[in-house]
């Protein structure tokens, strides 16, 4: 494992996953996380609740050097609230950095709630869902990508 994926897998553990104190907002409306450790700097940057879409960037100096879209949503919600689902999600995350990887392949379940994490690739270039399942039904989803940014 290169510094850089060791770092991402840090910095999201730290922030989201880890309840990290918010960062000042970057954009209107935004929810921001940051991390950074030595020349590296990460910042997780998000629109919504229930329903959101963000990003993750990680820099190396003034250089952007990864990325990583997505967007999520509660597809049900008579099986599922937000909190419910971040609850799992944040659960399932920190199982998952714990191995640490960051990248599909991954089953976890939490109260009846089964998370499901499957993705193409590696952290150079990747794309990828995530999903709870509530008595086989799917009440959440994820859809994810992103990779190496080249200057």
């Amino acid at each position: 494992m290169d510094a850089l994926e060791d770092f991402i897998i840090r910095a999201k553990a730290a922030t989201y996953a880890g309840d990290g104190a918010p960062a000042v907002s970057s954009r209107p409306a935004s929810h921001d996380l940051a991390f950074a450790d030595g020349d590296f700097r990460y910042l997780d940057s998000y629109f919504g609740g229930t329903d959101f879409s963000g990003q993750e960037v990680v820099w190396q100096g003034d250089h952007v050097v990864w990325a990583m879209g997505y967007h999520g949503r509660v597809l049900r919600d008579d099986l599922i609230t937000g909190a419910e689902a971040g609850a799992t999600i944040k659960a399932a995350l920190t199982a998952l950095y714990g191995e640490h990887r960051f990248l599909g392949g991954f089953r976890f379940r939490l109260n009846g709630h089964d998370y499901i994490d499957i993705a193409d690739g590696d952290y150079r270039a990747f794309f990828g869902f995530e999903e709870i399942r509530v008595r086989d039904v799917r009440a959440y989803g994820l859809r994810y990508f992103g990779g190496l940014i080249r200057n």
